[in-house]
């Protein structure tokens, strides 16, 4: 979901509708992102339940701007904040449950309690959620993997809400799933998914995971202010190599760094801006592209305004 144009007018709490849940103005959400950066939204919306969350959306005008955010693993929220209501799914929707091997669990559970309560459940072939940071919700959008598996692997069905508050099941055959994408409208808001595991022996498991875990902590900055694998890999490369030989690897702008350990996480070393970050993000995308001739796209979802009210750069050949 795309956020409004930096003309919006203000969006006041009293104006929206009454919800069970919680609603908060000028709410900081940025330094709640794992950058750390960005400025705030303009109306939080925080939502009890599913019931909460349809009847708000079924209530509220089709000219407020919806944005979702879910752990802020892999977001970048610019320095101008988030125009109209943004919508961050909670405690409500972070349980999971053991099905006959299947689990299901809520969009806000992270991968990793996912992972986790699988392997106490003797349910194997979820490990890799493990290696994968942020929410179950982010990772339906995007089709989140590691280590050799994707959501599109394991996923049964998931249940979206549309902007109108109807609920939808859709089956994982359906979801259009290709390389970090699925088909999915980007107004639908997923709130559940129940994923197939298979029957296997815990501690087996929680040996697999703990490879995952020591993989991780070798070759990936991950006590960082970071937000995941900044680019997606193009077509028969990885986007690492490709920023390593355009000599990308430690390049920094103001409090922004691509880190020195995987060339591929774009890091804030304390007192970076989101325009730093960004900006940064951009000439390596120069960068590369003058070396190779690869189009690097973000992985990384950058929302939100600039302070300058700069629309989204595209995903296309870099600006110089």
């Amino acid at each position: 979901m795309s956020a409004a144009p930096a003309a919006s007018p203000t969006l006041p709490v009293a104006g929206l509708p009454a919800v069970r849940g919680r609603l908060t103005p000028d709410a900081p959400v940025g330094r709640q992102t794992w950058f750390g950066v960005g400025g705030p939204a303009e109306t939080l919306f925080q939502p009890a339940d599913r019931e909460d969350l349809a009847a708000f959306l079924t209530a509220l005008p089709q000219t407020v701007p919806v944005t979702v955010i879910g752990g802020g693993a892999n977001i970048l929220l610019r320095d101008g904040g988030i125009a109209g209501v943004t919508i961050r799914l909670g405690g409500g929707f972070a349980g999971t449950a053991i099905d006959d091997n299947v689990v299901v669990a809520g969009a806000a559970a992270l991968h990793l309690n996912i992972a986790l309560s699988a392997a106490q459940a003797g349910v194997a072939g979820v490990e890799f959620f493990s290696g994968i940071p942020g929410t179950l919700g982010g990772g339906l959008r995007m089709n989140a993997g590691a280590y050799g598996r994707e959501v599109k692997d394991i996923l049964v069905s998931a249940t979206a809400v549309d902007r109108s508050g109807r609920e939808h099941v859709v089956e994982g055959a359906a979801m259009g799933f290709a390389y970090r994408h699925c088909a999915i409208d980007r107004d639908w808001i997923f709130v559940e998914a129940r994923l197939r595991g298979a029957a296997g022996h815990p501690a087996e498991i929680g040996r697999r995971m703990a490879e995952i875990r020591a993989a991780r902590e070798a070759t990936q900055p991950i006590r960082a202010r970071t937000g995941g694998s900044t680019f997606r890999n193009p077509p028969g490369d990885r986007a690492w190599r490709l920023i390593d030989a355009a000599g990308c690897r430690g390049l920094a702008r103001g409090g922004a760094i691509m880190s020195p350990k995987h060339a591929n996480f774009l890091i804030n070393t304390g007192n970076a801006s989101a325009a730093d970050l960004e900006e940064l993000g951009e000439e390596v995308r120069r960068r590369v592209y003058d070396a190779s001739g690869v189009v690097l796209e973000w992985e990384i979802r950058r929302i939100g305004r600039s302070l300058a009210g700069i629309e989204p750069v595209s995903q296309g050949v870099p600006r110089r």
